[in-house]
């Protein structure tokens, strides 16, 4: 556990910009935006990234909702190919997350595309979510990584944000510890949330793994978080802070140069 992780980044807490992408053929909310204009927005935001300094870059399925436990296979299919050409295109490494927690189909778009990691919303345990109750995937996702023989490092939320946990977060993180997770992610309630500071305190005291936050974080408060060991940033990073838009470089810039400054 954490070997994955911990190799792709050895040296530094790695800034992760999240790349949203819009709704999907075959999502409720798609309107009819070409399957190759959703790439090529995709393409653009991962440039912008890499433009401003980020380490790091996440595609997720963001605009499916509502999302489904676990994604459809016009979904991974879709996903997989934006991943391939995002690690094609990439001077970074490239994660995915298949919302709403399909882990199974995360592993499998990261395998297929040459990805180096997933994030898992719930990995381990049990969450009420606005999909009903999510139970965790570890066994199935482990598995499937040892049958694939990948090389993919696996990131699991603690206490995922948009949900209701029950137990506290001390045994979460120390059950997705045990079940095989190689970092953990501490989020607030909801998107663009700051998380508790003391999460992540909790989380790293609970297990030997590195703690992500995965919600929040601006220039303003990155130092509130010193005990973290990486961040994963999206909505801040997007042109005026609102999800929807583009990625402004600058914006990730200006971020990249707050982490630097603490860390």
């Amino acid at each position: 556990m954490a070997g994955m992780w911990r190799a792709l980044f050895p040296e530094k807490k790695p800034l992760i910009g999240v790349i949203h992408l819009p709704p999907l053929p075959g999502s409720p909310a798609h309107g009819g935006e070409p399957f190759e204009e959703i790439l090529a927005r995709a393409l653009r935001d991962l440039r912008a990234l890499e433009e401003g300094g980020a380490d790091a870059a996440i595609v997720e399925n963001f605009g499916d909702r509502p999302f489904a436990k676990d994604a459809g296979k016009a979904t991974v299919a879709q996903m997989a190919v934006i991943a391939r050409e995002l690690v094609r295109a990439a001077r970074i490494p490239i994660g995915v997350n298949v919302l709403r927690s399909d882990g199974v189909g995360a592993l499998s778009i990261a395998h297929a595309s040459g990805a180096a990691f997933i994030r898992v919303n719930v990995f381990s345990g049990v969450a009420l979510t606005d999909q009903g109750l999510i139970e965790g995937c570890a066994r199935e996702v482990l598995s499937l990584r040892k049958a694939l023989g990948a090389r993919v490092a696996i990131l699991a939320d603690v206490h995922v944000k948009h949900a209701y946990h029950f137990g506290d977060l001390e045994d979460a993180a120390r059950d997705a510890a045990r079940n095989g997770a190689d970092a953990l992610i501490v989020t607030g309630r909801a998107t663009g949330a700051p998380a508790e500071p003391g999460d992540v305190v909790r989380a790293k005291a609970a297990s030997a793994l590195p703690v992500l936050v995965g919600s929040g974080v601006t220039p303003e408060n990155v130092g509130l978080y010193r005990e973290a060991d990486g961040f994963i940033v999206g909505s801040w990073l997007k042109y005026e802070g609102i999800v929807e838009n583009p990625v402004d470089p600058e914006r990730v810039r200006r971020l990249v140069q707050a982490l630097r400054a603490f860390f």
